[in-house]
């Protein structure tokens, strides 16, 4: 009892910090211990139960990957988000498009066997706000992988000189640990530079794009930018695909809105608010959804008003637009 006791303990200790294999080593040992006194059905439980668990990789190492430590924990943020699909409002293609991503990701042991990488570097385009973050926190619920966010403007700033051994150890990461690794302001590294501004940049981005060429099937890449125009066109042909995001029609600033409001919204009409909604982002929507709700909260009513939309609709436009 009291060596069970010890394995039971050590097996805490393990899975505390995050460490599976020391975790599977003491269940094996548990397995021998077992099977040495005659429990041989026990044991051999023991042993398929270590052997399933190691095949989903993704559930067993969540608590590692959520902890970043040493040199990487200076470079990336993780989270462990909870956005499901069904709350990313977006075009049907765009949505097929994830869907896809998911898809071939859930299979990609089945992909992998037969010659197939699964899609796993995309670069998502559009305007501010439109949903490219929340993208990437989508990917990463639905997959049940921790998110890594890499803000390349401030990598490039924080590390002049040595940016491109940071995103070596970036990339290192993607190979062990699988996540979802979002690349953040890529506008920072991506653009497309001529004339005299060749240098460090360049170099950086040449480290990236061949980082990125030989990036790990284990983890998803994906590079974030507000701005496609200005992007080197070198770029493109390295993701498997390019996810394009456009600010919401009526339809889909409605919708953004309602969720946002969820009860408060119960029985209001939101037909022919298009043009209180044109031009707002995602984001800027969301805000002014959230802007209503106070309001309303705060005088002790318990539904929002179409004139309260509209007030704070209007407020956030000039405010966005200046």
């Amino acid at each position: 009892m009291v060596g069970t006791a010890r394995h039971v303990a050590a097996m805490v200790r393990s899975h505390a910090a995050g460490d599976d294999e020391g975790f599977y080593s003491v269940a094996l040992q548990v397995a021998a211990r077992e099977a040495k006194a005659g429990h041989h059905v026990l044991a051999n439980d023991i042993k398929k139960a270590v052997d399933v668990s190691r095949e989903r990789e993704p559930l067993g190492k969540v608590t590692m990957l959520a902890q970043p430590r040493g040199e990487l924990a200076e470079l990336v943020e993780a989270t462990q988000p909870d956005v499901r699909l069904r709350q990313l409002v977006a075009s049907t293609e765009l949505t097929s498009q994830i869907k896809q991503v998911l898809a071939e990701q859930r299979q990609r042991r089945n992909l992998l066997d037969h010659g197939f990488a699964p899609a796993h570097r995309l670069l998502l385009e559009g305007p501010p706000g439109t949903g490219k973050t929340m993208t990437a926190a989508v990917l990463a619920t639905e997959l049940e992988v921790p998110m890594f966010t890499v803000r390349l403007d401030s990598l490039l700033s924080k590390f002049m000189g040595e940016t491109a051994s940071k995103l070596r150890l970036v990339f290192d990461s993607v190979a062990q640990r699988r996540g979802v690794y979002l690349f953040d302001e890529f506008d920072a590294l991506g653009g497309d530079r001529s004339g005299n501004d060749v240098g460090e940049a360049r170099r950086i981005l040449n480290s990236f794009l061949v980082f990125l060429e030989k990036a790990s099937t284990e983890s998803l890449v994906l590079a974030a930018t507000n701005h496609r125009a200005i992007l080197d066109k070198a770029l493109f042909r390295r993701f498997d695909m390019v996810l394009d995001y456009a600010l919401p029609d009526a339809r889909q600033a409605a919708a953004v809105m309602k969720a946002r409001l969820g009860t408060l919204a119960a029985g209001i009409s939101m037909a022919r608010l298009g043009e209180h909604t044109a031009g707002l982002s995602h984001a800027e929507l969301v805000k002014a959804a959230e802007t209503a709700a106070k309001a309303v909260l705060m005088r002790g009513d318990k539904q929002v008003r179409r004139e309260d939309l509209v007030a704070a609709l209007t407020a956030r436009r000039a405010a966005s637009h200046g």
